[in-house]
This record gives structure tokens, C-alpha cells and sequence, in this order.
């Protein structure tokens, strides 16, 4: 479903789960159906965020290794820095 962009076997999917005896997953389906048209859009379109989380990802590493060691002032320089490192690879 996620690598083709489609939700045609995601009904079929909550269906058979709901068969099961799996308390888990059950409640994972209801969390689906709930919030059913966004589930649909997020597999049917080719949006995405992962970019975002990359450097979301990228961020919180710097911070990881800085922890107790410098303010927020450092932080952001090296944030900074390594974001305008980045660019330039992504350039060439």
C-alpha cells in the first residue's frame, strides 16, 4: 500500500485485522478509521515530509552531542553551519 500510493487494500486490511484476535492491531484500525480521509490522502498522494524529518533528525543529533556542554547561542551557530554545509553538497 505505502510503495504504490494506494489505498485500495487498506478497507480490505482493517476488515481481516478486525477478524483477528489481536487487541493491538484492533486498536490501531479504530485509530485509522477515526481520522479515515487523512489516512487516504497521506497513501494517495505524492507529498511527503522527509526532508523535514531529516533535518528534524539532523538537529536533534547536534543537540544529542552537545547536551550539557553549551547554550542555545552554540547551538544554533552549529545548526547554522552545518545546514549551509549541507547546501553546498547538495549543489555540486
Amino acid at each position: 500500500m505505502l510503495t504504490t500510493c494506494s489505498d485500495q487494500h487498506l478497507k480490505d486490511w482493517v476488515t481481516a485485522n478486525r477478524a483477528e484476535d489481536l487487541p493491538g492491531l484492533h486498536t490501531f484500525a479504530t485509530g485509522l478509521e477515526k481520522d479515515w480521509d487523512a489516512i487516504v490522502q497521506g497513501l494517495t498522494t505524492c507529498w511527503n515530509s522527509g526532508p523535514v524529518k531529516g533535518r528534524v533528525n539532523h538537529i536533534k543529533m547536534i543537540k544529542r552531542q552537545m547536551f550539557g556542554r553549551a547554550k542555545l547561542r552554540l547551538l544554533r551557530k552549529r545548526v547554522l553551519l552545518t545546514a549551509a554545509q549541507g547546501s553546498h553538497r547538495h549543489q555540486a
